[in-house]
C-alpha cells in the first residue's frame, strides 16, 4: 500500500463524492423533468452496480477469501459478507424516513409555480434534511470505496465509477428543492457538493482509523459488502425509481447500457 495508491484512492473517492454536485448542476438547467431521460439514467446507474458487483467485486473477494481460508470457510465467509453488506445498508434506509430518501428525486415542475413563504420553507428543510441523508449514505460508501482501491485499485476504480454515477440522481435529490425554495443557485449547488462530501471524509477516517486493522481477510469481507451495499440500492432504490420517473422499457434499457459500460470498462482494465 504505497502513497501512490492513497493518492489514487482518496482522488476516487473524493471524484465519487462530487458527483453528487453534477447531479445539482444538471438540475438547475432544466425548467422540467426530463422524466424519460431520469428513467434511463438510474437504469443505467443500477445497471452499473449490479454488474461490477456481481461479475467483478463479488468474484475478487471470493477468490480472495478462497485462497486464505480455503474453499468451504472462504465461500460461506463470501457469502455471508454479501449479504452482511446488504442487511446494513437496509439498516442505514430504515433510519431515513422514507419522504428524505435521498434516492427519490422530486419533479421539478412540482417545485415550481406559487411559492408562498410556507411552502418554501418546507422546501428548504427537505433539500437539507435530503443532503444529511445523504452524507449519511455516502460515509460508509467512502470507507468502502477508499478500502477496496487501497487493497486493489482494479477492483477500487469500477467501484469509484459506479458510485459517482450512482450519486448524480441523488444531487438533483438535493438541489431541486432548495433552488425552488431560496430561488439561490449557490445555494442548491453547495448543498448538492456538500453531500458528496462525507465520502473524501469516510476516506480518511477509514485511512486514519481502520486501514492498519485490514488484512487480506477483512480486506476480501469488504469487497463482499461493498458488492451486497450496490446490489441493494439497485433494486431497492434506483430501478424502482428509474420505473416510476419513465417507462418500463426505458428503466431496463438503462439497465442494460449500464451493464454495457461497465463490461466494456472491465474489458479495458485487462
Amino acid at each position: 500500500m504505497t502513497l501512490d495508491n492513497f493518492v489514487l484512492a482518496f482522488g476516487l473517492t473524493l471524484f465519487a463524492g462530487l458527483s453528487s454536485g453534477i447531479g445539482g448542476l444538471l438540475a438547475l438547467f432544466f425548467k422540467r423533468t426530463n422524466a424519460k431521460m431520469l428513467s434511463v439514467v438510474l437504469g443505467l446507474s443500477a445497471g452499473v452496480m449490479i454488474y461490477v458487483s456481481m461479475v467483478e467485486i463479488f468474484a475478487e473477494a471470493q477468490t480472495q477469501l478462497v485462497s486464505i481460508l480455503g474453499l468451504k470457510k472462504g465461500m460461506w465467509v463470501n457469502t455471508v459478507a454479501f449479504f452482511g453488506g446488504m442487511l446494513l445498508i437496509a439498516v442505514i434506509d430504515k433510519l431515513i424516513p422514507s419522504y428524505d430518501n435521498p434516492h427519490e428525486s422530486p419533479k421539478i415542475e412540482e417545485m415550481s409555480g406559487s411559492r408562498p413563504e410556507a411552502k418554501n420553507r418546507k422546501l428548504l428543510r427537505t433539500g437539507i434534511i435530503t443532503a444529511f441523508a445523504i452524507a449519511i449514505h455516502n460515509f460508509p460508501e467512502g470507507i468502502a470505496s477508499f478500502i477496496s482501491t487501497m487493497s486493489n485499485p482494479s477492483i477500487g476504480i469500477p467501484i469509484a465509477v459506479a458510485i459517482a454515477i450512482h450519486n448524480i440522481p441523488e444531487g438533483i435529490a438535493v438541489s431541486t428543492p432548495v433552488y425552488y425554495a431560496t430561488g439561490s443557485r449557490k445555494k442548491a449547488l453547495f448543498l448538492s457538493f456538500l453531500a458528496g462530501l462525507s465520502e473524501p471524509v469516510g476516506a480518511l477516517i477509514g485511512y486514519l482509523i481502520l486501514l492498519p486493522f485490514v488484512t487480506d481477510v477483512v480486506s476480501g469481507i469488504t469487497f463482499a459488502s461493498v458488492a451486497g451495499i450496490m446490489v441493494f440500492i439497485s433494486f431497492d432504490e434506483l430501478l424502482p425509481s428509474a420505473r416510476e420517473y419513465g417507462e418500463h422499457h426505458l428503466s431496463i434499457l438503462g439497465l442494460v447500457i449500464g451493464m454495457m459500460i461497465m463490461a466494456l470498462s472491465l474489458l479495458l482494465f485487462i
